[in-house]
């Protein structure tokens, strides 16, 4: 303190008072706020603890106390039957699963199909011929000339042995060819999904079954099902195909007799391998809901860790998911009784089949209908097609389980975005005349995850170009909401929004959210180095607009004194920079976008006051000569805004500039909400 004004301790005391004064107006507000909702609310309504910005996790804020005064609209009304009705029709094209539409996804792969399936065909011919040699030597040993015998043996022995050659490349041309087909088909199944994933409207996140847990799982586990169902599945299904045909033919044409009672069995082994498929199919469709909460649970464990280790919750928490993954092992005990017994059902038919060829063709044998020598041989050419149809039916699980992946992938690929992102070319683009004028006129809205909780009732409100426009009011009243309807995160229910005098669904959606620059409360960094955050703001940004950006970002002193620079590795979520430094990376970010219209969602409220000295000094940098909109609590930041806007039961009470709202006086909202912050009258 005795180096006077300039020292750097003093410089740190005055910020931190000014902050903890803030805090304190922050914290009085935040506690009166909560006070005014639980006197507000209804009789047996609970009070929710979730940000009306909670849905979108770019935009987390801190637990608050969020109401819904008891007020009654016609139109607001009218605007929730409309939506629960919108919200009831997926838009979901019921998709196909027919193989034939997965060889159109492969059809690239054309030449590979043809060569796998030309050595499926050819592994599946030799089979039954396999097993009419077999029953042949079978009856060959039964010769008395030894000269005979010794030819005939060496005559098969050559067979076989070309059997086992042609066998050999016949399974290497399928394999090889139905693997490759397989890979480079999820890679494209993966790509398109991801793809598709990116286009839709955030409200679709906002859904229970879309969580991040399920989203990575169909990219990662499903996507991979449609290998197996191409390189295993398909494969043994064309060849397995392809030997029962030719096996039925042989031996109907070697002794129909004996032929008819041995196929007349195969219907009851696919009967029973089809119900089990069905009982699979259902089954497995439980089982992997269930297997998605126990993964968003383990999920959010791990990016929670230090909370959970904090606080010492480790064994609540592996509590929570061994309850969690209760189901799907209850489920997949379900799956491997059925399982087994169909299997079952399958070996006793099979093991009656040949007690029954070997009794009945005994008595065709004393009657003189047939011979021994046929009798082996229709018996061990329909003996290998039953147990190529056993092998097949043994992978019925999985097919439940891969038609299961596969509709849901589809499911995903079918979809239209209610948000559907123009394609170039295709809608209103800013162009440099664009001055940012923004304009929301009788806007309502509700959440699509809670879609009976309006947030906005017929809300006005106007931005002039080149301004800065504060929105203040109580937590929940739709402040951030607000942010993502200008960035067209959703769609208002009813109402309109411009920008320029244009309606926001007629512009190109790419182009414009280009023209937008975003900075919330929590920054979001990716695993990668500090340059490459930066550079996401532009495509193809050049070194000396990075370091541009980051020096008025009041970034570059920091990044500078790093070991690696601009190439230090961020960490995942940028865990390894602390809150200001990632601040100011993600507004050097914005700063490289050069957009036209700016927005800040409590930008600064989770920074120590250094930090948000320097974070707010490159703000108001910014902040020159662009609309600005500006979601803060504290005074200091509200003060300095062109026009502020109170938002109140869905709707702008009040607009003005920090004076002539104060002018008011005690009847107006924004008077009070300064009175709580202060603590005591604005004009004291």
């Amino acid at each position: 303190m005795n180096n006077g004004a300039g020292g750097a301790y003093k410089k740190m005391v005055q910020l931190q008072q000014t902050a903890t004064q803030n805090e304190e107006s922050n914290g009085l507000f935040h506690l009166t706020e909560a006070r005014h909702n639980l006197m507000n609310r209804t009789p047996g309504t609970p009070v929710s603890v979730r940000s009306s910005y909670q849905s979108s996790p770019a935009y987390p804020l801190s637990p608050t106390y969020a109401f819904s005064p008891v007020i009654s609209y016609t139109i607001a009304s009218s605007v929730e039957m409309h939506l629960n009705e919108n919200r009831n029709d997926k838009n979901i094209n019921k998709s196909s699963l027919s193989g034939w539409r997965l060889l159109q996804m492969n059809a690239p792969e054309w030449k590979r199909t043809l060569m796998g399936c030309f050595g499926a065909v050819s592994s599946g011919a030799i089979q039954p011929i396999y097993a009419y040699c077999m029953g042949t030597v079978a009856s060959v040993y039964f010769l008395k000339d030894s000269s005979k015998l010794k030819s005939e043996i060496r005559l098969y022995s050559l067979i076989f042995l070309g059997l086992a050659v042609a066998s050999f490349f016949a399974n290497l041309l399928q394999h090889y060819n139905f693997a490759i087909m397989g890979e480079r088909l999820v890679k494209r199944v993966r790509e398109k999904t991801l793809a598709k994933v990116l286009t839709f409207e955030i409200g679709w996140f906002d859904e229970d079954e879309n969580s991040s847990a399920a989203i990575c799982a169909r990219l990662s586990t499903e996507a991979s099902t449609f290998r197996s169902f191409i390189a295993d599945r398909m494969s043994l299904l064309v060849q397995v195909f392809f030997s029962a045909s030719l096996a039925f033919l042989f031996s109907l044409i070697v002794t129909w007799r004996i032929a008819i009672v041995m196929i007349a069995f195969q219907p009851l082994l696919i009967g029973s391998f089809y119900s089990r498929s069905v009982l699979m199919r259902s089954m497995s469709e439980k089982a992997q809901k269930a297997q998605n909460e126990g993964s968003q649970l383990a999920s959010e464990a791990i990016v929670n860790h230090r909370t959970i280790t904090a606080f010492s919750s480790q064994k609540k928490i592996l509590n929570l998911f061994v309850e969690t993954m209760r189901g799907p092992r209850q489920q997949s005990i379900k799956q491997g009784y059925i399982s087994g017994f169909g299997l079952f059902s399958s070996q006793f038919l099979t093991t009656a089949s040949i007690s029954l060829t070997f009794w009945y063709g005994g008595r065709l044998i004393t009657q003189g209908l047939v011979t021994p020598k046929h009798l082996f041989q229709a018996f061990f050419i329909l003996m290998s097609t039953g147990k190529n149809i056993a092998d097949t039916g043994s992978m019925t699980s999985d097919l439940a389980k891969g038609g299961g992946a596969i509709k849901r992938i589809f499911a995903i690929l079918d979809r239209r975005s209610e948000i559907e992102p123009h394609e170039d070319g295709k809608g209103i683009e800013v162009e440099e005349s664009n001055k940012g004028e923004i304009e929301l006129k009788g806007v309502f809205f509700a959440y699509p995850a809670r879609p009976n909780q309006m947030i906005f009732r017929g809300l006005c409100l106007k931005i002039k170009a080149g301004k800065t426009l504060a929105l203040v009011g109580q937590s929940g009243s739709g402040k951030s909401t607000i942010i993502g309807l200008i960035e067209r995160f959703y769609d208002p229910q009813s109402g309109s929004i411009f920008i320029d005098g244009y309606d926001i669904k007629s512009y190109n959606l790419r182009n414009l959210r280009s023209h937008i620059a975003l900075v919330s409360q929590e920054p979001t960094l990716f695993a990668g180095t500090i340059r490459q955050n930066i550079a996401y703001g532009k495509v193809e940004a050049k070194e000396a607009e990075i370091r541009k950006a980051a020096i008025l970002a009041n970034a570059h002193e920091f990044i500078s004194s790093m070991k690696d620079g601009y190439e230090t590795y961020c960490g995942e979520r940028g865990i390894k920079l602390s809150g200001g430094q990632k601040q100011r990376i993600a507004l050097a970010r914005a700063i490289l976008k050069n957009p036209m219209i700016l927005l800040l969602d409590e930008a600064t409220s989770a920074l120590d006051s250094e930090s948000e000295s320097l974070v707010q000094k490159a703000l108001e940098k910014m902040m020159v000569r662009r609309t600005s909109v500006v979601v803060a609590h504290r005074l200091s930041t509200i003060e300095k805004a062109d026009s502020i806007a109170v938002i109140k039961n869905g709707k702008v009470v009040e607009q003005g500039s920090h004076s002539s709202l104060l002018g008011i006086g005690r009847a107006g909202a924004y008077y009070s909400l300064i009175n709580l912050q202060t603590g005591h009258s604005p004009y004291r």
